[in-house]
């Protein structure tokens, strides 16, 4: 009899580990919460991908605030992104808008699209701008022209900084020399963020697989660095 318990304490680890990996891939369980007491604010950023959203619902599940797709490149306007704006506005969800950022074309032609897409409003939250890995790879003096143009245009718009979006490695390859002291919206699935890799950070995503009432499916999980959004 003895001979048989490695062989059920295999099975019983493969059907843990089968059961761990099916809360994770839906959401239920994740590597990292957030401490309420430290970071009480809660977000959401959205796009088209979470189809129609019941903002209503939404505002009741500890949503404080919202992120919302605008635009991306020279051109794109997200296609949810005006029902989007104006359903978090009208349930109190505080909003703001991103724009996903390509080096294919000039920082100066990126942000046209985006204001020419986001209202400019008194209480909407500092426009971000997502920085993630191209595929193909800027020089550095170029990436950094760009993107100052389109930082200059924007924030002159707005009134305020944009807000960085991105990841350790893009921080590490494109941002830290040059606009390390630019507002950052650190990605960070496992752990939290990691003071030896960023200096600082405004907003922290940490679950691209949660779960919010009014939305169908997955919705990417954020909070904000600080007690109240008023210090943002």
């Amino acid at each position: 009899m003895k001979r048989s318990t490695p062989l059920l304490m295999f099975f019983l680890l493969l059907v843990i580990s089968a059961i761990l990996s099916v809360l994770l891939w839906t959401g239920r369980i994740w590597f990292v919460y957030p401490d309420r007491h430290l970071y009480p604010v809660r977000g959401i950023d959205v796009s088209h991908h979470q189809g129609a959203i019941n903002w209503s619902r939404v505002s009741k599940d500890d949503v404080a605030f919202a992120y919302i797709k605008a635009t991306e490149a020279d051109d794109f306007k997200d296609e949810a992104f005006t029902r989007n704006w104006e359903g978090a506005q009208k349930n109190n969800v505080k909003r703001g808008a991103y724009h996903f950022y390509s080096p294919s074309y000039s920082g100066a032609v990126q942000a046209e699209n985006f204001i020419a897409t986001v209202p400019t409003t008194s209480e909407q939250l500092p426009p971000v701008i997502d920085l993630e890995d191209f595929g193909n790879n800027p020089s550095q003096e170029q990436f950094n022209t760009d993107l100052h143009d389109y930082i200059a245009i924007v924030s002159k718009q707005y009134g305020t900084q944009p807000i960085l979006y991105t990841t350790y490695t893009f921080y590490e390859r494109y941002l830290r020399t040059e606009f390390s002291g630019y507002p950052l919206w650190i990605r960070d699935i496992y752990a939290n963020p990691n003071s030896k890799k960023i200096n600082a950070w405004t907003l922290w995503q940490y679950n691209p697989r949660g779960h919010v009432h009014g939305i169908t499916g997955f919705v990417d999980l954020n909070v904000f660095n600080g007690k109240s959004l008023q210090g943002i």
